[in-house]
């Protein structure tokens, strides 16, 4: 089920009412009957794949804190990581291993078509996965009820495509009782509103030049390319980020806090700044299971850095089964390893704030066109086109046929809006004005809801992210 589709329109004022109609001992049981339907809805037979992994991670944690045996609770828990990384690996890499094994072998076989993978399956596992990482290291014991644990992986709002949450910031609200009264319905409104509006209104729309062009990159002059590239970061940005604002504005129908996931990451200053701004619950996972797993900064200075690179690349090939995760990867590896060698040699030198910002958006939208190319020779084929010196380099002909000038001029403005939108979020402007902000914000929302209804494409569009 999709935030944006149809079907969701009519379960979530369902659910809504149902749960605060039901008595409150049971209301958690109820939820995660909602949660498991809304999964369910995507593909019934997955819905075992997750219970069934929940499952084992729940058993795993209870043996690992019912034993003082030190080997025993190193064995429960690789059993968990492997069975983790075991699903992980049939559904999301099987079939690019054995694709490339074929091809670098030149064997005489037929090669697979790639398996339909589990929406969120990255996400729901990675959430698991800290549960029994943490009872591991002795942060808790493992003495929740199953349907608690059942509810803190699959909670709907979040299950799909994040924010990854951890135990101590979510499984505690589900055991306090809270009431009706309590509901922040501004928080709701704001986030739910501003969430379609990138998701509906930017993203999807910008999807219909995005794609065209990555889909067949020969046709396009090299300023074309970067500039789709350009698009196609505005573009996952608002899909990822509205998808997280509905998340977070849902579950405060239910009275419950999600974790910050996105802090303006395009306003960056440096590759270090946008990687403590962007996508925050899965850049922390990182941090604090592989990076810190590996050796983090206990280990001498040239680990150090290839323990941060390695992390890079790992993150890159958890986005996808594909070469291209793993090069955009790559490549913030490397430039975050630059930096830190520059502020090594230069620590009083500081960019301005213009120049920083100008750097950080030309090297994302450089390196996310590895991320959004449909293979490697695509990849090839764009950067090459970008850094050459084509005569058709600066034209745009061949972009402006696609759509009409409309649409573009629609996206000009849509884009302005968000700018503008997080530039007050950034540096407090109109906030500053108590009468004037009280004042403009309820018609702004009215707007961005008129807007969202005139312009929105609502052809339920799967989110980016749905396929990690």
């Amino acid at each position: 089920m999709l935030f944006n589709s149809l079907i969701f329109t009519v379960f979530l004022p369902i659910v809504f009412i149902l749960y605060w109609i039901t008595p409150p001992k049971f209301r958690n049981y109820f939820l995660l009957l909602a949660s498991y339907y809304f999964y369910y809805s995507y593909n019934p037979w997955f819905l075992l794949l997750l219970i069934g992994t929940s499952a084992v991670d729940y058993l795993l944690a209870r043996k690992i804190t019912s034993t003082d045996n030190k080997k025993r609770k190193k064995l429960f828990l690789v059993l968990s990581l492997a069975s983790n990384m075991g699903v992980l690996f049939v559904f999301k890499y099987l079939v690019f291993f054995y694709n490339s094994s074929i091809e670098i072998l030149d064997l005489n076989s037929n090669i697979l078509n790639n398996f339909i993978i589990p929406a969120g399956l990255s996400f729901y596992t990675f959430q698991s996965l800290s549960y029994t990482i943490d009872v591991y290291r002795g942060k808790y014991r493992a003495d929740d009820k199953f349907s608690d644990f059942l509810l803190f992986v699959s909670f709907f709002p979040h299950m799909v495509a994040g924010p990854i949450v951890r135990y101590n910031d979510l499984m505690p609200q589900f055991k306090i009782i809270t009431y009706f009264k309590n509901i922040n319905w501004q928080s709701f409104a704001t986030l739910v509103i501003w969430g379609y509006f990138k998701k509906l209104l930017i993203a999807d729309n910008l999807n219909l030049i995005v794609t065209p062009v990555f889909n067949d990159v020969t046709k396009f002059s090299g300023f074309e390319l970067l500039l789709a590239g350009f698009l196609f970061v505005i573009q996952v940005y608002c899909d990822f980020s509205g998808y997280s604002d509905i998340a977070t504005g849902v579950a405060k129908l239910f009275n419950i806090n999600l974790t910050l996931n996105w802090r303006r990451p395009l306003f960056s200053k440096s590759l270090h700044e946008f990687w403590k701004r962007n996508h925050i619950s899965i850049t922390t996972w990182f941090r604090d299971y592989l990076y810190i797993g590996l050796g983090g900064s206990r280990a001498n200075y040239n680990r150090w850095l290839l323990n941060i690179f390695l992390v890079f690349v790992i993150s890159g090939f958890w986005h996808g089964a594909n070469l291209t995760f793993v090069i955009w990867g790559t490549l913030h590896g490397l430039f975050y390893i630059l930096e830190i060698l520059l502020m090594k040699k230069f620590p009083t030198t500081k960019l301005q704030p213009f120049v920083g910002r100008l750097y950080l958006l030309s090297l994302h939208t450089l390196t996310l066109i590895a991320f959004r190319a449909n293979n490697v020779t695509d990849l090839k084929y764009i950067y090459k086109s970008i850094f050459s010196a084509d005569a058709r380099g600066f034209s745009i002909t061949t972009l402006l046929n696609y759509q009409d000038r409309l649409y573009f001029l629609i996206m000009f403005i849509a884009i302005l809006v968000l700018f503008f939108k997080e530039l007050n979020e950034e540096y407090a402007i109109i906030n500053k004005y108590k009468n004037a902000y009280s004042f403009l914000k309820p018609l702004v929302y009215i707007a961005f809801v008129v807007l969202i209804f005139i312009l929105g494409n609502f052809s339920a569009n799967t989110f980016i992210y749905f396929q990690f």
